[in-house]
């Protein structure tokens, strides 16, 4: 049975996951133990921890208890994240702060503190839910792409540095999901309605990173229309910039 830590379990994209894997011993986080007990209190296999991800002494201690308990720990899915689509002079000082600890710090601590032993065993899976806005920017995503573009540049280095010991590191980095993400990061739905041709639904996200939990899998990006958009990004950076200020400026 493989032991699987999903943080971030309240979301939909956790919910959609957690139904494709019955049979695992699955460690849930989320901020409230109520909501997770109320989502998954029918698991065989379920813990369910309320913690706040982003006290890395909290984290440390929660490491040290599930090695303790369980003795490995096969798989991590940083799933935790939130963003505010907003201008960038709109945004606070604190936004900044909480929405680095969060999206950023948080999955970075976790890691390192589960790679590490992993390390140490020669196997484990890291699968960090990045976002399509870490491969492009758009107007208006200044904070939530400079937290997803810093969780890929550290979930890049750290594939390499694993590498050796045989231990994976997978970005997923999906375009709009249609979960809750949207009630904080677009209450109006104004953003949401505009990109609906590239909309993903939860279910299907959660079956393809499902799929890929134990492969060498470098990166999976969703839905291929945006994949496709940042390989030209990446191609003609000055022209994408164009597009992505006139064209593709929905929000």
């Amino acid at each position: 049975m493989r032991t699987i830590l999903i943080t971030g379990a309240s979301g939909g994209l956790a919910q959609e996951m957690v139904k494709l894997l019955p049979n695992d011993q699955l460690i849930l986080l989320g901020r409230n133990k109520e909501k997770l007990a109320q989502l998954y209190g029918s698991h065989p296999h379920a813990e369910l921890i309320e913690i706040d991800i982003t006290d890395d002494s909290a984290l440390e201690t929660l490491a040290a208890d599930l090695y303790l308990r369980y003795g490995k720990i096969d798989v991590l899915i940083n799933n935790a994240g939130y963003g505010i689509l907003e201008e960038f002079e709109q945004i606070s000082d604190q936004d900044i702060h909480q929405m680095f600890e969060v999206n950023t710090f948080a999955l970075m601590n976790l890691s390192r503190r589960l790679a590490a032993r992993m390390k140490e065993s020669r196997k484990g899976h890291i699968i960090n839910i990045v976002s399509m806005a870490g491969l492009i920017a758009t107007g208006k995503s200044s904070l939530y792409s400079a937290t997803k573009f810093a969780a890929i540049g550290f979930s890049n280095a750290l594939r390499l540095e694993l590498m050796p010991y045989e231990v994976y590191v997978t970005t997923v980095n999906p375009g709009p999901i249609r979960t809750g993400f949207f009630d904080q990061a677009d209450p109006d739905g104004t953003y949401l309605k505009s990109v609906e041709r590239f909309l993903l639904e939860a279910d299907a996200v959660a079956k393809k990173i499902v799929k890929i939990i134990g492969k060498n899998k470098r990166e999976l990006n969703l839905p291929i229309l945006l994949n496709l958009a940042h390989k030209f990004y990446t191609l003609f950076p000055k022209l994408a910039d164009k597009l992505a200020g006139e064209t593709f400026n929905y929000k």
